[in-house]
């Protein structure tokens, strides 16, 4: 029993994609028989054929990273991207090294 026509139809009627159409395998025969958008209408408002509930994405496991990283994990040598002067640029380390420096000669005068 080929359904691939009804499911379509159903598909485009409900506005959803052809694996979330469910119907009733205990309905297949009346299904099949139904070669109309018309027909397929009826056996939607019957019950027959269903839109599967949209299935959601589970954001567990990015909280449960996020939270690792919070704590100082997650941060070995696999996990850097870029070169050692891209993280801390060559004028930020001079900037800190001068204003060290600074704060030396002020304390000495």
């Amino acid at each position: 029993m080929n359904l691939t026509t009804q499911k379509r139809l159903a598909a485009s009627i409900l506005k959803v994609g052809l694996n979330r159409v469910w119907i009733d395998p205990e309905r297949l025969e009346e299904v099949s028989m139904a070669i109309t958008r018309e027909g397929v209408k009826q056996l939607i408002n019957d019950g027959a054929i269903k839109a599967k509930p949209q299935k959601g994405i589970s954001s567990y496991r990015s909280k449960k990273i996020k939270e690792q990283k919070a704590k100082g994990k997650r941060k070995g040598r696999g996990s850097v991207k870029g070169a050692k002067k891209a993280r801390t640029p060559k004028k930020k380390a001079w900037m800190t090294t001068i204003r060290a420096l600074r704060k030396d000669l002020k304390e000495i005068e």
